[in-house]
């Protein structure tokens, strides 16, 4: 049996890797060892690379369970860039690539054959895959299993009958996002109750996390992608209308635009994340439908119009922004109206009750994330069971905001909500707050409450503010079935009475220029006009090819390029994912743009002009 030096020296000849990331060894010394296994890993951390070793160093075939094509796709053509036998089977797998892989099986040849749970598990597919005996499942996002699980897909439940058809094949599962309760109902419906679980941590110390309730949606949009300008980035919308508005209004402006969603023709949507992955500088508004698998290193902004539905669903995707381990930006926008929608959604879904009742615990734990008035990635690992010490890299370290008793504020609050019949929204309770005679504070003799007034002196903006924040910690509810009234949550009797007391946070301006460019600047020194020739040389290179960028280098690599600045192919196999495979391939003209570029940079200012050498 191979042991886990051999796995680690083909991490670096192949793959062109040093070492392993955290939590990686284990995982694959255990898989080596024949134990069943499911990894709970951060998005970017390597989880593919835990399966794909053991391939090669058993020298067998493993069959990747994978959700989408275009995933399976640039997977198999890193893997193939870097010599590796690899091969996919779905609908759009072209006839000559399916019978080369075919061959590959027959041969006993190939490594990696990625496939969808719903083809796998037909019955041809079965008996005809028993006769290449695979020597291992891995089961990715296998969070798609469990009915707890924020993304939940019927078809990966019958990933359960593998053991069935494979009893000599070990089963392996990876996925991003799972808390406890998802990880032992993976555990027991794969595994029958008995495997090695890892959770590798989830921290992604890269990502700068930024949340704010939505004062101007577009402006503040606008404002982040301004700052990341020519970058690609996500932007996630809760319907299909506000995404096709988004994107419309973007590409209006000049940016490289275009929507996702459930409601477009499949071919459309193929297109249009197609150039997301391959072209630079392109902005996906999406809704759900959009990111499951998605691989592409260098987004560099994730932003979220309305709130998620849970803080698995959160940590998804905006995982999917800055996969290089280069810094990224993530804002989520919200609002009063997005708790009363994501309730109603969550009740009128034909799930369980006990289901329900946990997915408006899940959505009450985002909201508290949402108007913590501390640290948000120790919230955000908090509530994965982690702790970390204030980050220095989201809002609130950036810009902190105050806290005082808002005992007596929400008390306030609460006595508006109760004199007024519990059947009114904050607008209505904020003008009786604060004393304001609208035609329907007089309609409904208002004016005459003892609480009218009693807020005047507290501004609109800030007792909005006020009651996003009781709303979020159940002092308030939002009734979702009568139009967003405020009525009274689970603590508000204690708070009332005097016996728990509330503590409520102002509104944090926006972080300097200067404290968000320190907490995003990539670590290194690379030659801007160094690193384009280089990025340039790699799009060239990946056009020929037929593949993403990226597939060709990350962005890392690149960086790292410019940083060594290395004069030989030893030297340029020591850069970040530099494999004997791509060394070989593009070993002489990544070396031949780089000694262009010094050779050029001295005469300069003689060759304004005259356009850039080759």
């Amino acid at each position: 049996m191979p042991t886990p030096d051999v796995a680690l020296a083909l991490l670096k000849s192949t793959f062109g890797h040093d070492r392993f990331r955290p939590g990686q060894a284990d995982i694959v010394a255990a898989l080596l060892a024949g134990d069943s296994v499911l990894a709970v890993m951060p998005t970017g951390s390597g989880k593919s690379m835990c399966y794909q070793l053991p391939a090669l160093a058993t020298e067998s075939l493993t069959v990747v369970v994978s959700p989408l094509i275009a995933l399976m796709r640039d997977q198999v053509a890193a893997l193939r860039l870097n010599g590796v036998a690899a091969g996919a089977l779905n609908s759009a797998t072209p006839r000559a690539d399916a019978a080369e892989t075919h061959r590959q099986l027959r041969e006993g040849r190939l490594r990696l054959l990625y496939i969808s749970p719903e083809r796998l598990m037909r019955p041809e597919v079965l008996e005809g895959l028993s006769r290449h005996g695979p020597a291992r499942f891995a089961i990715d996002e296998a969070h798609c299993i469990s009915q707890w699980g924020h993304d939940f897909r019927p078809d990966y439940r019958r990933l359960a009958e593998l053991p069935e058809h494979f009893p000599d094949a070990r089963i392996s599962a990876f996925t991003a996002t799972a808390d406890a309760v998802t990880r032992k109902d993976i555990v027991e419906r794969l595994f029958g109750g008995r495997a090695r679980v890892f959770v590798a941590g989830f921290d992604r110390p890269n990502l700068q996390i930024g949340m704010a309730p939505r004062v101007s949606g577009p402006r503040q949009i606008d404002d982040l992608l301004e700052r990341h300008s020519g970058q690609s980035g996500i932007v996630y919308t809760l319907s299909r209308k506000e995404a096709e508005r988004t994107a419309q209004r973007l590409s209006s402006s000049g940016r490289t635009a275009l929507p996702y969603h459930a409601g477009m023709d499949q071919s459309d949507r193929d297109r249009h994340q197609d150039r997301f992955l391959s072209e630079d500088g392109v902005i996906v508004v999406a809704t759900i439908a959009f990111g499951m698998g998605i691989d592409k290193p260098d987004v560099r902004f994730v932003a979220h119009v309305n709130i998620p539905s849970t803080v698995e669903a959160y940590y998804q995707e905006i995982g999917r922004a800055g996969r290089d381990g280069l810094p990224a930006e993530t804002l989520m926008l919200h609002g009063m109206d997005d708790i009363r929608l994501r309730r109603l959604m969550i009740d009128d879904s034909d799930r369980p009750d006990e289901a329900k009742r946990v997915e408006h615990q899940r959505l009450n734990a985002l909201l508290g994330l949402c108007e913590t008035a501390g640290c948000r990635r120790q919230a955000l690992l908090g509530y994965f069971g982690e702790t970390c010490a204030p980050c220095g890299n989201c809002d609130r370290c950036l810009a902190p905001v105050d806290t005082i008793d808002g005992t007596v504020i929400a008390q306030k609050a609460l006595s508006a909500a109760l004199r007024t019949g519990q059947r009114f929204g904050a607008e209505h309770l904020i003008a009786v707050l604060r004393g304001e005679p609208t035609d329907k504070v007089r309609q409904h003799r208002h004016d005459r409450l003892p609480t009218f007034g009693v807020g005047a002196d507290i501004a609109k903006a800030r007792w909005r503010s006020y009651l996003r924040q009781l709303a979020a910690a159940d002092v308030l509810r939002i009734d979702i079935g009568g139009y967003g009234a405020l009525q009274l949550g689970d603590r508000a009797r204690a708070v009332l009475k005097g016996v728990e007391s509330v503590a409520l946070h102002g509104e944090a301006a926006a972080p300097s220029r200067e404290r968000r460019q320190a907490a995003e600047s990539p670590a290194g020194n690379a030659d801007p006009a160094l690193l384009a020739r280089l990025k340039q040389e790699r799009l060239e290179i990946a056009k020929a090819e037929g593949v993403p960028a990226f597939v060709v280098f990350h962005d890392r690599s690149l960086q790292d390029m410019a940083i060594r600045k290395p004069q030989s192919l030893e030297q340029l196999a020591d850069c970040h994912g530099v494999g004997a495979s791509k060394l070989d391939r593009y070993g002489e003209r990544m070396l031949a743009t780089l000694k262009d570029a010094g050779r050029s940079r001295p005469s300069t200012d003689a060759a304004v002009g005259e356009g850039r050498p080759r």
